[in-house]
């Protein structure tokens, strides 16, 4: 069993390298078995609530037991990444995308930076076996950065932060080197209702229960078939992704815009109206988001909710 003092040495030194670099948030936690959680998401699938995203049924244990995807981790390393922009493109009068894909694709930049974090703990502390994560994998992020204290799970089912509200994205390092852990802190939601009371498509239908399929998010996204035309008043020009809930949480008032430069939007992305939204081209999507998240819709969904969007201007 390693000694108190390698713990706490260990741990600093690994919370250190994550700050350098540019993490805002990193906490630590025991890799186990999420039993409370096995049982929330058993109900939130038996509800069908995940819509048409099949995968989330897959690899049950394996999201619930992180020594399933790294044999003999001990600890997984929880970190927050802010992506919070300098400029809020969707308040200008046009079609809308999420702020996270304003610039590039964040599984490339933050994966690069996992890798050198994992090259350095080798180099400083030794040779361990670990894997990265970031959004790729069967992975509970938000309970795992809840578990080491990164932030609480909000309403809106998001992490947040007292500090830096929400708008970060979370990556994990699952090792098995055992380390000192962070706790959970204490959920600081109190009787605001604000993101439900926003959401447009009545997607919180109760506090910290998202019904994906109701999501702007999983309709502009995930949802590869026609959107439903219940949803037709409803999506607020949101063409990919949406931002609704964490716009009007209190907490997101204590963002800071990042210091990322592969997160600043296009040069044209702020200037593009309707109109030419209605006329985008092949080329032109290609331009503007050659290497950004939103190539994961492709030209012709977009386009979809683009088309969709329009019926509602």
């Amino acid at each position: 069993m390693p000694l108190k003092s390698d713990l706490s040495k260990n741990t600093y030194l690994i919370k250190s390298l994550a700050h350098e670099l540019g993490f805002m948030f990193c906490g630590i936690s025991k890799a186990r078995f999420l039993e409370e959680e096995a049982s929330h998401l058993e109900e939130w699938l038996k509800r069908d609530m995940h819509g048409k995203m099949g995968y989330m049924a897959n690899h049950f244990d394996m999201r619930l037991d992180p020594t399933k995807l790294v044999p003999g981790a001990k600890s997984v390393i929880s970190l927050a990444y802010n992506y919070f922009p300098k400029k809020d493109i969707a308040c200008n009068d046009s079609y809308k995308i999420a702020k996270y894909a304003y610039g590039k694709d964040y599984h490339f930049v933050i994966k690069h930076k996992l890798k050198t974090l994992i090259h350095r703990i080798n180099a400083e502390i030794g040779e361990i076996d670990g894997r990265v994560f970031v959004d790729s994998a069967p992975v509970m992020e938000r309970q795992w950065a809840q578990q080491g204290g990164v932030g609480w799970i909000g309403k809106n089912s998001l992490l947040l932060n007292r500090e830096g509200g929400s708008f970060f994205f979370l990556a994990e390092v699952i090792i098995d080197l055992e380390l000192e852990y962070d706790g959970p802190v204490k959920d600081y939601c109190g009787t605001c209702t604000a993101c439900m009371d926003a959401c447009p498509t009545e997607a919180i239908p109760e506090p910290y229960l998202v019904d994906g399929s109701k999501c702007i998010s999983y309709l502009t996204i995930e949802l590869k078939d026609q959107i439903p035309e219940k949803f037709q008043s409803k999506m607020n020009d949101w063409i990919f992704g949406c931002d609704i809930c964490q716009d009007v949480c209190p907490w997101n008032r204590f963002s800071t815009s990042h210091n990322e430069p592969d997160f600043e939007p296009h040069d044209q992305l702020e200037s593009v109206d309707k109109k030419e939204w209605h006329d985008l081209t092949q080329e032109l999507f290609g331009e503007l988001f050659r290497k950004s998240a939103v190539k994961r819709t492709k030209f012709a969904g977009l386009k979809r909710n683009i088309e969709f969007a329009k019926k509602q201007s």
